[in-house]
């Protein structure tokens, strides 16, 4: 049997559906200090990582745990025994304003299960944007949960309203996908509504400043990070995106146990497998790298002992030592050890000086000290 709160107040809902926004990660982790999964001092006000590359406060949570799918990673599928409520459009909007003009948030990030169907969930996640747009006059950034399966005009109504949208991908490929729900279609729920957001937020459309993101969940359909690191680097090379997240399946939250010949089945493995995929993710984003060059074992899976940086560098001697003051900035950005601030400091100071040690343009440490046998003055 299903738990039901019985007529609960606003904040007793927000209490439980900001809890169960803690599944949805998609604002949360990342390979810098500011990165990691965290939570304000009240559940629903979480610190974030944007689209951006910035950080802020959002006011964070679902609309609803009421859910008509079956995700098998997800605790909060239809046939689980929960604590169920929804929120209603005006407390909703009414909750985050309280907060937003208090000075308490920068904006706001609204997910939900799938109430019913995927359209009127949609209809819900829009009315509260629109009701805030049009009635309170609010400007500023709203991130909204695109729901798979929903109709083309659910899907531009959303973007039209949103600062940042996204639509979790969840798995590469169908045959994973397969594995957690029988109920979404891979092609027509999730990446046909992926590629129509991607047309509309395109340079030079009407929708180009709304950023779109996506998400991973590592681990939970015996997929392997080459196939991941595949995707990833396709939806940014063909589909422009511009973040991509990774939340590690934990095991106690969905039905499903790792497959036998999953090679991270510690707790802690899948937390560091999340981990490297970010610093995959970045050396594609920031470094000039592809997906080619993300070196993955014989099953197909990011070390765990070492970052992929490193991984790269040891595989391909022939291309150091790097002269520091004539490399290219990509060269340069292939060190282990230096990152893009390094970089741009190297490559300024080279306009008026010759390098003569790392100490002319950084403080030494133990990083700057791993990237010394890398280089040549």
């Amino acid at each position: 049997m299903v738990g039901i709160v019985s007529k609960p107040d606003t904040h007793k809902k927000l209490r439980i559906l900001s809890a169960d926004a803690q599944y949805d990660l998609a604002c949360a982790c990342g390979t810098g200090r500011d990165e990691h999964r965290t939570r304000g001092r009240a559940g629903w006000i979480y610190p974030v990582t944007l689209p951006n590359g910035g950080t802020s406060v959002l006011f964070k949570t679902l609309i609803s745990n009421v859910c008509t799918n079956d995700c098998a990673y997800c605790p909060l599928r239809e046939n689980q025994d929960i604590r169920r409520c929804s929120l209603s459009v005006e407390e909703t909007a009414n909750a985050f304003l309280d907060y937003y003009n208090c000075g308490e948030v920068f904006g706001l990030f609204l997910s939900s299960s799938v109430i019913g169907t995927p359209d009127a969930t949609m209809d819900r996640l829009c009315g509260i944007a629109s009701l805030l747009r049009k009635k309170h006059k609010y400007r500023g950034y709203i991130h909204l949960k695109i729901i798979p399966g929903c109709s083309p005009a659910a899907v531009e109504k959303a973007v039209s309203l949103s600062t940042a949208v996204s639509l979790n991908i969840e798995t590469p490929g169908a045959k994973y996908l397969g594995k957690l729900s029988k109920k979404k279609d891979f092609i027509r729920d999730i990446i046909e509504p992926i590629k129509l957001i991607s047309t509309l937020t395109a340079k030079g459309n009407k929708y180009q400043r709304v950023k779109q993101t996506t998400q991973f969940i590592v681990a939970a359909a015996g997929e392997s990070d080459a196939e991941i690191v595949k995707y990833t680097w396709g939806l940014y090379d063909r589909l422009n995106f511009n973040r991509i997240y990774f939340s590690a399946y934990q095991k106690a939250l969905g039905e499903r146990t790792l497959p036998a010949n999953d090679t991270a089945q510690n707790p802690a493995d899948i937390f560091k497998r999340e981990h490297r995929l970010y610093q995959a993710d970045f050396l594609m984003r920031k470094y000039g790298f592809t997906d080619k060059d993300i070196i993955c074992d014989k099953d197909g899976n990011l070390s765990l002992e070492a970052d992929p940086k490193q991984i790269w560098a040891d595989a391909h001697p022939e291309a150091f030592p790097v002269n520091v003051n004539r490399a290219s900035k990509l060269q340069l950005l292939r060190v282990p050890g230096f990152g893009p601030i390094t970089v741009g400091r190297i490559i300024n100071h080279r306009r008026f000086a010759k390098l003569r040690r790392i100490e002319d343009v950084a403080r030494p440490n133990a990083v700057l000290e791993k990237a010394n046998k890398y280089l040549v003055f």
